[in-house]
């Protein structure tokens, strides 16, 4: 079918909305008539590791307008949410670990579905496509029935529920699924962007006190404090290893690295206390390497985990975040701004600057 898809040429480059045509859905996909989209910093990261021109887009929410084959779960006309993708065959989704997915990377990073196959052709010429096996930068999307989500919770609108796939989820999971805060837990937070300030609120849902953002933007730290952040720390202005070990002697049980700086990385080894964690969504410029001091890691019991999706099976994990937030104890509404399809450019640009925490484009 025929549709419109934001194409980008040459990495960091503008996005061009083009006429695209859109492939059949295969009898495990869906055809996705696209509402919203979230924007996310992977948008562009990840335009240095797929083949240009792409589509990119992976927080589409939207409703069904064709499936591919049957299905008990979807029918026509259902709204549903597109999360991350799997495999549903190797040992870690068989285990319900579909976040640690072994077939993951070439899924949200191949540029086609898993054969390779593309999902869209500008001027009949195949081009990367399937992001996050969605590419929902457009007005339709083909994507996998295991990876959509049917939404029964009908009190937000999909300018809303477009921000919670990737970042809210990820930032939220890692709280609940991962680190397993508790009330008693020190946490200091690095990125005051939506993956930070989704930890942030799922940790007052648990009744941390001590939960400190750090970031470069007065605006994002002011949203901080507003969320509940006890204290908050510009890296810019003041010294943050200093200044967190004065507060807390010995430094906090937990850090949770969302901002990809390696000075960021660097502070957590010196700021979490003996037998700590810190845990790490996101690294330095997708590649580069920094040094962690082998004796610091040993001698000290640090624990340094990688974190992925926010260990979150999206399926249970965003109902929960919607009950939460019906309940009123977790207002990710306060992070989002939006944007009309036709100014993706300047939703990414505000990302990137700092002035919106997380940018959601309209259809």
């Amino acid at each position: 079918m025929e549709a419109k898809a934001a194409v980008i040429y040459e990495q960091g480059g503008s996005f061009v909305i083009e006429d695209i045509e859109l492939d059949d859905p295969r009898e495990d996909e869906v055809l996705v008539r696209i509402e919203a989209s979230g924007v996310c910093h992977t948008d562009s990261i990840a335009q240095g590791l797929v083949d240009l021109p792409a589509v990119f887009g992976h927080e589409g929410v939207g409703v069904v307008e064709k499936l591919g084959g049957q299905s008990d779960y979807l029918s026509v006309g259902d709204r549903v949410i597109i999360s991350f993708p799997w495999c549903g065959r190797c040992s870690n989704c068989s285990a319900n670990r579909t976040y640690w997915c072994d077939d993951a990377y070439p899924m949200l990073f191949g540029g086609g579905r898993a054969d390779g196959s593309k999902t869209i052709k500008v001027n009949d010429e195949p081009i990367s496509s399937a992001f996050f096996q969605q590419s929902s930068f457009a007005t339709h999307a083909i994507t996998l029935v295991r990876d959509t989500i049917k939404v029964t919770d009908n009190h937000l609108g999909p300018e809303m529920l477009a921000a919670l796939p990737c970042g809210v989820l990820t930032g939220a999971g890692s709280i609940f699924n991962e680190l397993k805060l508790k009330k008693t837990h020190s946490l200091v937070i690095f990125g005051a962007g939506a993956v930070g300030l989704s930890a942030l609120m799922a940790a007052k849902v648990i009744g941390c006190k001590d939960v400190v953002c750090i970031d470069i933007v007065e605006d994002r730290l002011k949203l901080a404090k507003e969320l509940g952040a006890s204290e908050t720390i510009n890296a810019s202005k003041e010294d943050v290893k200093k200044k967190v070990l004065e507060d807390f002697d010995g430094g906090v049980d937990y850090v949770l690295e969302t901002s990809g700086a390696h000075a960021s990385f660097e502070t957590s080894l010196f700021i979490v206390k003996t037998g700590g964690t810190i845990g790490a969504v996101t690294f330095p410029n997708y590649g580069s390497t920094f040094e962690v001091p082998g004796e610091i890691i040993v001698a000290r019991g640090i624990h340094l985990t990688g974190i992925r999706l926010g260990s979150s099976r999206a399926e249970e994990l965003l109902p929960y975040l919607l009950e939460l937030n019906s309940e009123g104890v977790f207002p990710f509404e306060k992070i989002i701004s939006h944007y009309k399809f036709s100014d993706i450019n300047l939703a990414i640009a505000d990302a990137h600057n700092g002035s919106a925490v997380k940018p959601v484009l309209l259809m």
